[in-house]
This record gives C-alpha cells, sequence and structure tokens, in this order.
C-alpha cells in the first residue's frame, strides 16, 4: 500500500473521535517516529510504499489511538519547552499552559543569580529540568510521593543533561522543606471530582489520577499545604508559583493573601483560562 494511500485511510478512521486537525496531528507524529520522516519528505516521495511489517506497525499505533490511548504514551515521550522527556502512565502528558508557567519563571528569575529552586509534584519533572536548563545559576531540588515517577523524571534530567536534586516526599505529611528556597513552583492535583465529565476520555483513562483528581470538599488541599510550607522556607520576598484551577483563581489568590503573600498575580493561559498564579513571601 502506497504511503498516502494509507495515511488517507489512517485520519478518516480517527476523524469519528476527534477533529480532523487532531487525527491529522497524530499521523504526522507517528510519520516521524515509525519512519523518521517529516511531511515534506511524504510529499517529495508520494509514490512511497508501506511494507506488510512497516503496516503493522502503523495498525498497532491506529488501534491504540481509538481506544484512547494518548499519543505521547504510544511513542513514550513529549516535547516540552524544546526538550524530549520520556512519559509513561506513572507521570502526566506535559501541556503548553505548563510551558507559559516555566517561561514566567524564567523571565522573572533569569537576573537573580543564584536560586534554590523547588518542584513540587515533579512528575516527569519537566518543570525541574527546564527551569535548570534554563537557569544554569541555579540549584535545582524536585519532589514527588511516587517513585515511579521520580525514576522516569531522573532519566529525563539525564537525558537533558541537568542536575535535579529529586526527593521522595509526600508533601502532604511534611513538616518542612528540605532547605530554604528562593523560589518555590507547584503544579499539583486541582481537577475536582465534579469536573470528571469535561475530562477527555485520552486523559482520564490513561493519565495517574493521583496526579490529577482532588476531593470537591477541598479543592486547595494541596495550594494551602504548600503555601504554608513555602511560608516558612522562603525568604522575604521569595517568590511561589503555581499552575491553578482556571475556576478557582480568586480563592487561590485569597487563601494566598491571607496567609500574608504580598503582590499576588493571577495570569490567563493562551487559551485564556486563569492558569497560573504568582505571588512574593512577606
Amino acid at each position: 500500500m502506497k504511503l498516502k494511500d494509507y495515511r488517507n485511510q489512517f485520519i478518516e478512521k480517527l476523524t469519528s473521535q476527534y477533529d480532523a486537525m487532531e487525527a491529522e496531528r497524530f499521523f504526522n507524529i507517528s510519520l516521524l517516529e515509525l519512519k523518521g520522516w517529516k511531511r515534506i519528505d511524504l510529499a517529495l516521495q508520494p509514490d512511497a510504499v508501506l511494507l506488510f511489517d512497516e503496516i503493522e506497525k502503523w495498525n498497532s499505533v491506529l488501534v491504540q489511538l481509538e481506544q484512547y490511548r494518548p499519543i505521547q504514551y504510544i511513542f513514550g515521550k513529549a516535547h516540552f519547552y524544546g526538550m524530549d522527556f520520556e512519559v509513561n502512565e506513572n507521570t502526566l502528558i506535559p501541556r503548553p499552559e505548563t510551558e507559559e508557567l516555566v517561561e514566567w519563571i524564567i523571565h522573572e528569575n533569569r537576573s537573580r543569580g543564584a536560586l534554590k529552586i523547588l518542584d513540587i509534584g515533579t512528575g516527569s519533572g519537566c518543570i525541574a529540568i527546564s527551569l535548570a536548563k534554563n537557569l544554569p545559576g541555579a540549584e535545582v531540588y524536585a519532589i514527588d510521593v511516587s517513585e515511579k515517577a521520580l525514576d522516569v523524571a531522573r532519566r529525563n534530567a539525564i537525558h537533558n543533561n541537568v542536575k535535579v536534586h529529586f526527593i521522595l516526599k509526600d508533601i502532604l505529611v511534611a513538616e518542612t522543606l528540605p532547605e530554604t528556597f528562593d523560589v518555590v513552583v507547584s503544579n499539583p492535583p486541582y481537577v475536582r471530582e465534579l469536573e470528571k465529565a469535561e475530562i477527555r476520555p485520552n486523559v482520564l483513562e490513561y493519565e495517574p489520577h493521583l496526579a490529577l483528581f482532588v476531593e470537591d470538599s477541598d479543592p486547595l488541599l494541596f495550594y494551602r499545604k504548600i503555601a504554608l510550607l513555602a511560608k516558612i522556607n522562603l525568604p522575604k520576598n521569595g517568590r511561589l508559583y503555581f499552575e491553578i484551577n482556571q475556576y478557582l483563581g480568586n480563592e487561590t489568590a485569597e487563601m494566598l493573601e491571607s496567609y500574608a503573600f504580598k503582590n499576588v498575580i493571577l495570569r490567563k493561559d493562551l487559551y485564556g483560562n486563569d492558569r497560573m498564579m504568582g505571588a512574593q513571601n512577606d
């Protein structure tokens, strides 16, 4: 079968579950991963033929996508802030909104010299590693409750040639942080159970619920605990950054102000949703 004909078949099968643009994106990612080609290569070689064993590999990807398995888990990698990260079912898939949070932190802290930075709930390590890569004077620490997630994060740090101190810890039972830090950042669980209906099957059925969901009765559980620990372990004017639930921006800001954080800033993501928050210790 010609690859261009298989492309049409691949996209057509997926458009009953995904929009056409996303189905085409899946094809292009698969083209790069399975054949090492970009779109231009297919355009230049329109009569390229898929061999039988190649078709089997493509069909395997197609079946998994039809089962809503995220393409990042199919190929075991995700792109984030100009780098490749290993991901699997023990880690969340990095999102573009989180890249915006990283960009904000880098912009505000690149001229501050030698910093100690802590990422709480690091998962794949994408935040910690991106900060270590782009703030070369910083000493970066990262905490997670999952040993399996930390194993992935350690490999990602090695792959991206940065040093990060990884710590296995349940932040909810921690009484203090391991050091005094200049910057604390976290993208903790923030999706309420009542919001599950809004979650797409590829997220709900595959990504780790431990890193996603909180009880409806206490949606700011992680934010309060992290803010309390940051209050003790940040110096005066030390900075705290969060990725937040878009529906709880005002509540999160009020909580930080109640703990005497100052200069609380709520920022929107590229989709126009309240998604990031920064504050300074008083």
